[in-house]
């Protein structure tokens, strides 16, 4: 009955040693030698999608662009939400390029990131405009009600 007992639990080990599960003293060295993730980059449409109205006004570049980024005019979404076409005015070491929207290339690839305080630095470029049409009404009716 003994013999039957060892020859029962060796060839038990024997199958146990190919089995595919990880050894407990094994399993502790994996974990410490595990890399951590690297953060997956986003898309056009991933960066903008948390913007206000979807970024349109904010300019975007690709991460390895050097003084050249876009200003999103316009975005026309699938479905889904994550793809989709855009366009936008080109600008070159922050000066407008050109006066027309182009079609930006390349908005599906995984390296794009936006400029925060563009959308500001539009906002303050508008406020005097404003401003300035405020006043000149100001003063055309300022100027009628005087001529009356």
């Amino acid at each position: 009955m003994e013999k039957a007992i060892g020859l029962f639990r060796r060839s038990f080990g024997f199958i146990r040693s190919f089995s595919s599960s990880v050894p407990a003293s094994n399993a502790a060295t994996a974990v410490v030698s595990k890399k951590p993730k690297r953060k997956k980059m986003k898309n056009l449409f991933d960066v903008v999608q948390f913007l206000p109205n979807w970024g349109i006004g904010y300019q975007m570049a690709k991460s390895h662009w050097v003084g050249v980024s876009y200003q999103i005019t316009r975005i026309n979404l699938y479905k889904d939400g994550r793809h989709g076409k855009a366009w936008g005015i080109v600008y070159k070491n922050g000066v407008a390029a050109a006066n027309a929207p182009k079609k930006i290339s390349g908005v599906h690839k995984r390296c794009w990131r936006y400029f925060p305080d563009s959308m500001k630095a539009t906002e303050n470029l508008l406020k005097p405009e404003a401003q300035r049409s405020v006043q000149s009404e100001d003063e055309i009716l300022y100027t009628n009600c005087t001529l009356n």
